[in-house]
């Protein structure tokens, strides 16, 4: 894969992220799954990069005072635990059955967020 061409996908899931805060996972594992990753490990290599888009955004935000620190302390401790779990999980789920459940997650999304 051309390097440039992953910088500017990078670029497109870091602008995304920082302006409606989806994580850019919902960008990012698609597009990992599309080239040829196996499920697993597109979602880690995914989680990877949105950890330092992820930094970057809240110092961003942070500098706008958009953060609410307390609350994003309990969020992520809850994600935190929730993600050693899913982590586990995912490893058992083929790519073929993970593909399908990921689309079906964001069409939901999509359609509640529609309404």
């Amino acid at each position: 894969m051309d390097i440039t061409w992953l910088i500017f996908a990078g670029v497109a899931v870091g602008v995304a992220a920082a302006f409606a805060g989806l994580g850019g996972g919902f960008l990012m594992v698609p597009l990992l799954l599309w080239l040829g990753y196996p499920a697993d490990r597109a979602v880690g290599t995914s989680f990877f990069a949105i950890l330092l888009i992820a930094v970057s955004a809240v110092f961003a935000h942070g500098k706008l005072n958009n953060v609410d620190w307390r609350t994003g302390l309990w969020l992520a401790i809850g994600g935190i635990a929730g993600a050693q779990i899913g982590a586990r999980l995912v490893e058992h789920v083929p790519t073929g059955t993970f593909t399908k459940i990921f689309a079906a997650i964001l069409i939901g999304l999509g359609v509640k967020m529609l309404f």
